[in-house]
């Protein structure tokens, strides 16, 4: 069994043997932490599969808590892909953290074989002189997902560039954020599209006058059209990383004025001990309830029955009436208004005495050519509703035939 450690710079990558003993690692405060949890090593822990020849590659997935607690440390965070990819822990421990043992409980979930295998990482956080860096920078990569930053090569090329533009005597990653943890949002499944990550260094020396390019009027002014700044050191990162430099955080923190919080002191959680619990006597004394009575439904019905009667007095007692209309009428108006009545009385009545008439259309018709009179649609003797509405050839037989009108001399 053997324990790999890989040094970038100041940062500790540590992947898992093969061993069932509690794992030790011993990360700086205030430099990046990564441990790499190998699907590899875990093979070992489950049954192969039952055919001779076949190719183990079982989904596996792992769950990492405190032990003792549902979940991690604040500082630590976990990232896994796929379950046919490894998974990764990682973060930036503090100060505060120095000293204290963090027993970090690996528990890794077969999904072939729906077995488990449990490990511990023991997790002993050093102090460091170089510790905080004064100078602090945090670049926003579009093109890197954080699994892929957190590889080594990787990571130390990006460092290589930092270093090459910035030109510091030491330099070390403090801290790598998933953009999706500041709020970013998962990209649309094309072009091969990342989420991005954050990537944060410090140095000892001044900002190089490359990274305060982006601090000068012009590229501010071309941040807040979302154009892209004129950066003169950008080319040696674009072959590899794309920097949204619009993004970028420059932070010397000796200038920074720390804020100091005065939190309470934390008890035991033990509630004193205050004797015996007296709960209220059973007999409680009555209550009167009619002032509450006047205020809910007195009052609202007093209310209510003023406004009733004044409505009343206004729409019954204030009536002008008919008489003290037609006294303000002028008499050539009530003449006309009378006259208007009266004729439309009589219209009414003459329509319903008088006789219906046949129209002209039923009276016979002359048959110029012929000589020949039709007769009537309508005569007088047919049943009206069911006469045809036009004359057909057979009405032609039943035609009057009238003599040729004599000569006034015969």
């Amino acid at each position: 069994t053997h324990c790999t450690t890989v040094l970038v710079g100041l940062i500790v990558v540590t992947i898992l043997s093969k061993s069932h003993a509690d794992r030790n690692v011993y990360p700086s405060a205030g430099v990046l932490f990564v441990h790499v949890l190998e699907r590899e090593y875990f093979k070992g822990e489950f049954p192969p599969y039952p055919k001779a020849g076949d190719s183990s590659n079982d989904p596996i997935t792992f769950n990492t808590n405190l032990k003792g607690y549902p979940d991690r440390p604040g500082w630590l965070r976990y990232i896994q892909r796929t379950s046919h990819s490894d998974g990764v822990l990682y973060g930036s421990p503090t100060a505060e953290h120095v000293g204290k043992p963090t027993i970090i409980e690996i528990t890794a979930y077969n999904k072939r074989t729906f077995e488990t295998a449990r490990h511990n990482l023991v997790i002993n956080i050093m102090s460091t002189e170089e510790f905080p860096l004064p100078y602090q920078a945090e670049f926003f990569i579009k093109n890197i997902n954080v699994e892929e930053m957190l590889a080594s090569e990787v990571l130390g090329d990006f460092l290589g560039a930092v270093k090459n533009v910035w030109q510091p005597e030491r330099l070390n990653a403090i801290n790598i954020t998933s953009a999706l943890d500041r709020g970013g949002r998962v990209p649309l499944p094309i072009n091969d599209l990342k989420e991005g990550v954050y990537v944060m260094v410090g140095a000892d020396v001044q900002f190089s006058s490359c990274l305060r390019e982006v601090e000068t009027p012009q590229n501010q002014l071309r941040c807040s059209q979302e154009m892209e700044p004129v950066i003169s050191c950008d080319k040696k990162f674009r072959a590899q990383f794309h920097i949204d430099w619009c993004k970028i955080s420059l932070v010397d923190i000796t200038k920074v004025v720390p804020v100091h919080s005065n939190r309470p002191d934390l008890g035991t959680g033990v509630l004193p001990d205050i004797g015996e619990y007296n709960p209220p006597s059973e007999s409680l004394k009555s209550r009167d309830y009619f002032a509450d009575f006047l205020i809910t439904l007195a009052v609202p019905s007093a209310v209510a029955l003023v406004l009733f009667i004044i409505l009343g007095y206004s729409l019954c007692c204030r009536r002008e009436g008919v008489e003290k209309r037609n006294m303000q009428t002028p008499d050539i108006q009530l003449v006309h208004h009378s006259s208007i009545q009266k004729s439309t009385k009589e219209l009414r009545s003459m329509s319903k005495n008088r006789e219906i008439s046949w129209p002209l259309s039923t009276l016979p018709v002359f048959h110029p050519v012929s000589g020949e009179v039709v007769p009537p649609i309508h005569p007088d003797n047919y049943e009206t509703t069911s006469m045809p509405l036009m004359q057909t050839q057979t009405n032609l037989q039943s035609q009057i035939q009238i003599p040729q009108q004599q000569s006034s001399g015969k």
